[in-house]
Parts: structure tokens; C-alpha cells; sequence
């Protein structure tokens, strides 16, 4: 039997045999995710007496509460191991999505949002690790690739399901999707407990993983480079869900189903392209495709603060432009970035890199909000302006990693 040659290894899709429920874990835990994305604070203001700063008050105390959750995980991942700690975390979101039909007061919706972003960061942290579970180093960007087109998939099929059941149904299409959402983590749970990796870690219980701690994580600056670099990113995938529709509507006084169209754009443009993208830039160092997709945000950016000077009838032409440029960056730098967390990752240690890593996301996510509607309120272009420069200032640092 021959072995197969690297260079040819490269045009060929992952090898999916034996991996069919890790694949299904992902499909569905997606498909779930975009049934209720949009709709949390809908499904709270529709089947509760409270007003809807009450609901955004719960809702944001839920999630701050949840804040320590990857750095408390990353051990358990060290003392287990990644898939165990994926399954576990499905089945807590199960359970909140669960209690969602219960929540009435103030303090039921803090603890089952608690709950669901508890579950939903534990999943996050570990999924980066199912990749290494799943496939050998040469196959990883490839396999990160295909992850990244199943998950934008199956968000944008359960977005559209989830708005088609609102719409039909009212608040009684809202309690199916909640449900729906519930059985689909426990279902995602069912398939990584079943699931029996090809490539098992080695050695889930060693001594540097009971030892070890994350002052070694802090003195790897190599590591700190990455999850910095990440942070870019983090602000840049942001933007879909905090900045697009208010600078349509706002800021270009446009109509808001253009943002939808927009959204759809970008899960298509992405899953359709995402595995293709990556099988051809396989020969390159990663450090330079993470630092092409940088460059890539920072020309969309450009282009998206550039529209709210240009004249009206460039403005839905640009738009588009800009954004397959910044569904180009997304596709380019992921996979890529996904691997180089668990390639510079100590493998006794995964666990705590990965929460690290993960950390940069839940700053992100936390202060781009603010920083964001903050910088808006200065003026339209403002925070694209700011993005582009936090995406041209992650290329030098980049750079930097690679020597």
C-alpha cells in the first residue's frame, strides 16, 4: 500500500470515515445555535411580564456571571479530555435551554442564561480540541475549514427555520424553537459521547496536566502573540451581529432587511467556499494567511466607512463589495487561526491554552459592544475606522510570531 504524498494530501477533502458523529455534533449544535440567536431576548419579552430593560439587565448579568467559565475548564480538559468536556457542556446547555420555558422572574432568566453561556463557552473552549482528536497536524486546517462551513451552515439554516417559526407560529413557534434548541444539544451531546476519535489523545491524565498551571501559559509569549492577534478578530467577527444593521439604518439610511440579505451573503459565501479556500492555501505559512485575512478586514473596513460619503447610488453596490471582501478575510484566516492555537498549544497543557485563547473572545465580546455604539456616536464611519486600524496593526504582530 502506498503512502500518499504529501502535495496530494492537500487536494484532497478530510477524511470524514469514523468521524461522522463529531461531524453531526457540530451540524446540529449549529443548526440549534441559529434557531434562537436572534430571538433570546424576543422569547423573554414575549413570555414574561417584564419590561425589556429587565430583560436585558438578566440577560446581561446571566452572561457577566458566566465570564470565568473557559479558565475553569481548561484544567478539566487537561484531567480529561476534550471530547468528554464538549459532551458535558451540550448536555448543560440542554438544560438551560430547557429552563428557558420556565423563566418568569428577573432571577430564573439570570440563571438559565448563566447556564446556556456557561455551556456554550465550556463547548468553545473544547471544540478547538476535537480537531486534534480528529486528525493529524497536516490535516488540521483542512479539518477547522470544514467545521467553519458546517457551522455557518447550519446557523444560517436554524436562523431561517427559527424566523419562519415566529412568523407562522407567534409565541407558540417561539416555544417550539426553544424546544428544538433544547433536543438539539442533547442530541450533539449523544453523538461526541459516542464518538471514538481516531487519533485519542495519548495521554489524557499525565503528570504536567495535574501539575501544570496557567503561569506557564502567561510566560509564553509566543502564545500571548496569537491569542493578542486573535483579538483583531474577535472585533472584526463582531461586527455582523452589533455593527452592520444600526450603520445600514443609521448611518446610510438604508432599509433593514439589507442587513439580512447581507447576513445570508456571508453564511453562504463562507460555507460554500470555506474548505476549497483552505485546501489551496496549505502550502503557505499559516503566520502569512492569517496576516493576508487581517489585510483583507482592513480593505472591507475601508470600504464600508468609505460608503457613508459616497453617493446613494454606489452605496448597495459597495456594500456588497465590502462585504464579500470581509467574508474573504473570514475564510482565508480561520482555519489558520484555529490551528496555530493548538499547534503552539504545550500538549500536556491544551486544556489551559485553549481557555486562554478563548479568553480573547470573551473580552471581545464584552467590551466591543460598548466601545463600538460608543465610537458610533461620533460619527458613522468611526468604528469601521477603528477596526481597520486594529486589523492593520495585527499584521507587524504577526510577523513578529513567525520569526
Amino acid at each position: 500500500m502506498t503512502t500518499m504524498t504529501p502535495d496530494l494530501r492537500r487536494r484532497t477533502p478530510p477524511r470524514a470515515a469514523g468521524q461522522r458523529n463529531l461531524i453531526g455534533a457540530h451540524l446540529i449544535d449549529s443548526l440549534g445555535s441559529g434557531l434562537l440567536l436572534a430571538f433570546t431576548v424576543v422569547w423573554f419579552a414575549r413570555t414574561t411580564t417584564l419590561t425589556l430593560p429587565a430583560v436585558g439587565a438578566a440577560i446581561s448579568l446571566g452572561r457577566l456571571l458566566a465570564l470565568p467559565t473557559a479558565l475553569l475548564v481548561g484544567p478539566v480538559i487537561d484531567r480529561f479530555d476534550a471530547r468528554r468536556v464538549a459532551a458535558g457542556a451540550n448536555l448543560i446547555s440542554a438544560l438551560a435551554y430547557t429552563g428557558f420555558l420556565a423563566a418568569g422572574q428577573v432571577w430564573q432568566i439570570v440563571t438559565v442564561v448563566a447556564l446556556a453561556q456557561i455551556g456554550a463557552a465550556a463547548y468553545w473552549t473544547a471544540s478547538t480540541g476535537l480537531v486534534v482528536l480528529a486528525a493529524e497536524e497536516p490535516d488540521r486546517p483542512r479539518w477547522f475549514a470544514l467545521i467553519g462551513s458546517l457551522r455557518n451552515a447550519g446557523l444560517a439554516a436554524g436562523g431561517a427555520l427559527g424566523a419562519v417559526l415566529l412568523a407562522t407560529g407567534g409565541t407558540g413557534g417561539l416555544r417550539i424553537t426553544v424546544l428544538a434548541n433544547a433536543a438539539s444539544y442533547a442530541l450533539a451531546a449523544a453523538l461526541l459521547a459516542t464518538w471514538r476519535p481516531t487519533h485519542p489523545a495519548r495521554t489524557p491524565v499525565n503528570r504536567t496536566a495535574v501539575e501544570g498551571s496557567y503561569r506557564t501559559v502567561l510566560h509564553d509569549r509566543r502564545y500571548l502573540l496569537l491569542v493578542t492577534v486573535n483579538l483583531s478578530f474577535v472585533f472584526a467577527s463582531l461586527v455582523l451581529s452589533l455593527l452592520l444593521a444600526i450603520y445600514l439604518t443609521d448611518g446610510l439610511h438604508r432599509q433593514a432587511w439589507m442587513a439580512g440579505s447581507l447576513l445570508l451573503l456571508n453564511c453562504a459565501q463562507v460555507a460554500l467556499t470555506q474548505t476549497a479556500v483552505a485546501r489551496r492555501l496549505a502550502k503557505y505559512r499559516p503566520t502569512r494567511v492569517i496576516a493576508a485575512g487581517s489585510l483583507l478586514n482592513a480593505l472591507a473596513f475601508g470600504l464600508f466607512a468609505a460608503l457613508s460619503a459616497a453617493p446613494a447610488w454606489a452605496v448597495t453596490a459597495g456594500l456588497y463589495a465590502a462585504m464579500l471582501v470581509y467574508n474573504a478575510a473570514e475564510t482565508v484566516a480561520t482555519p489558520y487561526r484555529e490551528e496555530l492555537s493548538v499547534r503552539l498549544a504545550d500538549p500536556g497543557l491544551r486544556g489551559r491554552y485553549l481557555a486562554v485563547y478563548q479568553l480573547s473572545w470573551t473580552v471581545g465580546q464584552t467590551t466591543a459592544p460598548a466601545l463600538l455604539t460608543l465610537l458610533l456616536g461620533y460619527g458613522a464611519p468611526c468604528p469601521w475606522l477603528f477596526l481597520a486600524a486594529l486589523s492593520l496593526a495585527a499584521v507587524p504582530v504577526l510577523l513578529r510570531l513567525e520569526r
